[in-house]
C-alpha cells in the first residue's frame, strides 16, 4: 500500500465525526495519559508501604467491586441527570480519590479510597458511551467507539512509559499527577462538550409525551440485550484471565518478570499501532460476525498460551487475543447502543459496563485459584472453551436482534451546522435528532475500560 493510500485511509477513518466527539476523544486521551494509580498501585502497596502481595491483590479486586456498583449508578445518573454533569462529577470524584491516595497510609483508608475510586471511574463510562451514541450518526457509531478506545490505549501507553520514567519522583507524586490529569479531563468536558441527553418527546401540539419508564429491572428483562450482556461477561472473563494467569504461567516456566513486561507490552503496542487499520477492515461488517470472530480469537489466543514455551511464543498469543480485543470492544459498545431505547442509553450502557466490572472482580480471583490448584493448563483450556461457547452464542442467539433494522434505535442523524456550533460552545444543549427507526418500549420477553483497569494493566 502506497503512502498516499495510507494517508487517504487515515483521513477516511477520522473524517465525518462531529466536533463534540473530538473534545470527548481529547478528554479520554488526557485522562488516560495521567492514569498512574492502578498501573503502580500494587508496587506502591508492596514496595513503598510494605504490605503483602495478598493485600495488594485484594485492593485491586476492591476497585473492580466498586465498578460493579458504579456502572449501574452512572447509567441511571446519565439518563436522569445528564451526560455532561455525570462525566464532570465522576471525573472530579476520581481525581479526589487519586489525590487522597497520595496522603492516606493506613490499610483501611487505602482500601476504602480504592473502592470509591472504582465506583467513580466505572460510573463515568455509561455517560461517555451514551454521548457517543447521541451525537454520532448511527452508521459511524462503531467507528467512533473504536477511535475513543484507541485514545484510551494511546493514553495508557504514554502513562506506562512516563510513569516508569518518573517513578524516581515517588509514587505519591504520580498519584497527584493522576489527580491533575483527571481534573483537566473534567474541565475539558465542562467547557467544550455539549449536553446531548435527548429532550423529552412532545406531540404535534407541543405537549409532553409520556415515555415508557425504564428501570434496571426493565433493562434486564430485555431478552436480546440480556443475552448480549451475558455473552460479553463470558468474553470479559476470558479477556481478564491473561492479566493474572499469564505472568504466573511464565514464571512457572522459569521466565523472568522482565520477560512478562515485554510480552504484555505487545498488547498496547498492537492496539496503538493497528487499531485504526483493524477498524478500517471491519467497518460496516455484520456485528454478529465480528462478535463471534472476536470471541474465537480470544479462545485461540488464550488457549494457545498452554502451548507456548518462550517469550516469543507468549507474545504471539498476546497478539491473537489483542486483535480480538480491538474487534470486540467497539463492536460490543455499538451493539449496546443499537439495542437501547434512545431515552435509556445510559442505563443500558451501565448494565453492560457492570459485566466488565464483574469480570474484573471475579476473573483475577478465579485465575489465581486455578493456577495454584489444577495448574495453568487447566486455566487456558477453560478460557478457550468459554470463548468458543461465547462465539456460538453470538452467532445463534443474536443474529436476528443485531441484523433486524427494526432494532436500530438510530443514534443522532448527521450533525447540522447548529450542532457543530453548539459542540464548541460551552453550555449549549443539543437536541437529539429524531431516529430513523426506534425500538418499541421494552417488554419482558422469553428466552460487557474496564478489565485492564480492574487488574491494573
Amino acid at each position: 500500500m502506497s503512502i498516499d493510500a495510507l494517508r487517504r485511509s487515515a483521513r477516511e477513518t477520522v473524517s465525518g465525526l462531529p466536533p463534540g466527539f473530538w473534545w470527548l476523544w481529547l478528554s479520554t486521551l488526557v485522562n488516560r495519559t495521567g492514569a498512574f494509580v492502578l498501573t503502580f498501585l500494587s508496587l506502591y502497596l508492596t514496595v513503598e508501604l510494605g504490605h503483602s502481595a495478598w493485600f495488594a491483590g485484594l485492593v485491586v479486586a476492591l476497585h473492580g467491586l466498586g465498578g460493579v456498583a458504579g456502572s449501574p449508578l452512572g447509567g441511571a445518573l446519565t439518563d436522569r441527570w445528564g451526560r455532561r454533569p455525570t462525566m464532570v462529577s465522576m471525573h472530579l470524584a476520581a481525581a479526589a480519590c487519586a489525590a487522597a491516595l497520595a496522603v492516606v497510609t493506613s490499610a483501611w483508608a487505602i482500601a476504602t479510597v480504592v473502592l470509591l475510586m472504582g465506583v467513580a471511574m466505572q460510573a463515568v463510562r455509561p455517560s461517555i458511551n451514551a454521548t457517543i451514541a447521541d451525537m454520532v450518526p448511527a452508521h459511524d457509531v462503531r467507528r467512533a467507539y473504536a477511535l475513543n478506545y484507541w485514545a484510551l490505549n494511546l493514553g495508557f501507553a504514554i502513562a506506562s512509559i512516563g510513569g516508569g520514567a518518573a517513578a524516581f519522583l515517588g509514587y505519591r507524586t504520580l498519584f497527584v499527577v493522576d489527580a491533575v490529569a483527571t481534573t483537566l479531563c473534567a474541565v475539558i468536558v465542562f467547557l467544550r462538550l455539549p449536553e446531548t441527553r435527548p429532550e423529552a418527546a412532545v406531540d404535534q401540539q407541543g405537549a409532553p409525551v409520556a415515555e415508557a419508564k425504564v428501570s434496571m429491572l426493565t433493562v434486564l428483562r430485555d431478552a436480546p440485550f440480556r443475552t448480549l450482556v451475558l455473552l460479553n461477561l463470558l468474553v470479559c472473563l476470558v479477556f481478564t484471565a491473561p492479566w493474572i494467569g499469564l505472568p504466573l504461567t511464565m514464571a512457572d516456566q522459569g521466565l523472568s518478570p522482565s520477560s512478562y513486561g515485554v510480552v504484555i507490552a505487545v498488547n498496547g503496542i498492537v492496539i496503538v499501532g493497528f487499531q485504526l487499520l483493524v477498524n478500517k477492515l471491519t467497518d460496516q461488517r455484520s456485528p454478529v460476525l465480528l462478535l463471534s470472530l472476536s470471541a474465537l480469537l480470544f479462545a485461540l489466543g488464550t488457549g494457545a498460551t498452554a502451548l507456548a514455551g518462550s517469550s516469543v511464543a507468549f507474545a504471539a498469543t498476546v497478539v491473537v487475543w489483542t486483535v480480538g480485543e480491538m474487534i470486540h470492544v467497539p463492536t460490543n459498545a455499538a451493539a449496546t447502543a443499537r439495542l437501547a431505547p434512545e431515552h435509556a442509553r445510559g442505563r443500558y450502557q451501565g448494565v453492560m459496563g457492570m459485566s466488565w466490572a464483574v469480570a474484573g472482580f471475579v476473573a483475577p480471583i478465579g485465575a489465581g485459584a486455578i493456577v495454584d490448584g489444577p495448574g495453568p493448563d487447566v486455566l487456558w483450556a477453560a478460557t478457550a472453551a468459554i470463548g468458543v461457547v461465547a462465539a456460538v452464542g453470538y452467532f445463534t442467539r443474536l443474529r436476528k436482534a443485531l441484523t433486524d433494522e427494526a432494532a436500530v434505535t438510530g443514534a443522532a442523524e448527521p450533525v447540522t451546522t447548529a450542532d457543530a456550533v453548539a459542540a464548541v460552545e460551552p453550555g449549549v444543549t443539543v437536541a437529539a435528532a429524531e431516529p430513523a427507526a426506534t425500538v418499541a418500549p421494552v417488554e419482558p420477553a422469553a428466552g460487557a475500560t474496564a478489565a485492564k483497569d480492574a487488574v491494573g494493566a
